[in-house]
């Protein structure tokens, strides 16, 4: 389609498969299972389904975060979810979370399994159930759920908005990424404000806001998705790429970006996550399991 041609919706729209650009194959106007599949469940409380973008990062950093300060509990396994391929649609993802994207928890800690889906309440959940990472003093935790609850709100324009215009539609519309790219350099210029006179989002404390942030932020900032850093004028951001930085060397991040990552260096990858040893461990099988046996 030229500039010149101007789209006139429909009365009626009607999906239409082969406009659907790179993930055409997995995106589809209605919900529930594509087919029948049980989800595995390991021997750790904590059962998650997910995969290394973003979204996944957030959860796994959060666990690691707080194996790393001592709570036991929070040991997991990680199970790889391929959305490529359509795990999500399986009948026993579908179950965790109805809404067929990852992450998706199984807190089976209790007497009764508690699933929880959306990365945002996974982290409230797990930050709740553990007492760390979200301040209990009124004015701190107001904070740090106001800025959680900007984030939610805002990915979905740098991921769904800038990120598909701009590296996955079928054609470039300059409309789309000239409106999604001031969006997103909107929201970096909203974060550096806030970074200029706090060391982290909910203030001198490092929170579930942070933790929830970088994933998507951080990598912006250094120009790792979309190779969107040079168009998007990562640079100015001084205050971003400091936070970024700083957050980027934390132990239980280095760890908890590995997990269920399918992309980049293998020396970068733990594909699932059974047990801490994996990162010292790391077998072929956990690298690469379609190549297992070959």
């Amino acid at each position: 389609m030229s500039e010149a041609e101007a789209y006139v919706p429909p009365k009626v729209w009607t999906w239409n498969k082969e406009n659907g650009g790179r993930f055409a194959s997995i995106n589809r106007p209605i919900a529930g299972p594509t087919h029948e599949k049980d989800l595995p469940v390991g021997r750790h409380p904590l059962q998650l389904y997910s995969l290394g973008t973003p979204n996944g990062v957030k959860v796994t950093v959060m666990l690691e975060e707080l194996l790393a300060r001592g709570h036991a509990g929070a040991e997991y396994d990680a199970w790889l979810i391929n959305i490529g391929a359509g795990d999500q649609f399986g009948s026993g993802f579908v179950e965790v979370n109805p809404n067929s994207k990852i992450p998706a928890l199984m807190d089976r800690s209790g007497p009764k399994p508690i699933r929880v889906f959306e990365s945002g309440a996974i982290l409230i959940h797990l930050a709740e159930k553990f007492g760390e990472f979200l301040p209990t003093e009124p004015a701190a935790r107001a904070e740090t759920l106001s800025w959680l609850m900007w984030l939610m709100g805002s990915a979905p324009f740098l991921g769904g908005g800038f990120g598909h215009f701009y590296a996955y539609a079928p054609f470039k519309i300059e409309y789309a990424i000239d409106r999604y790219a001031m969006e997103v350099k909107r929201q970096l210029d909203v974060l550096d404000r806030r970074l200029a006179e706090s060391e982290y989002l909910g203030g001198a404390e490092y929170t579930i806001a942070d933790i929830a942030t970088w994933p998507w932020y951080g990598a912006v900032a250094k120009g790792v998705v979309y190779g969107a850093g040079e168009f998007l004028g990562v640079d100015e951001y001084k205050h971003v790429q400091r936070w970024t930085d700083q957050i980027a060397e934390r132990p239980a991040v280095k760890r908890g970006r590995m997990v269920n990552r399918t992309f980049g260096e293998p020396s970068s990858q733990l594909r699932e996550r059974h047990d801490a040893g994996d990162f010292e461990t790391r077998t072929q099988d956990k690298l690469e399991p379609e190549k297992a046996g070959a």
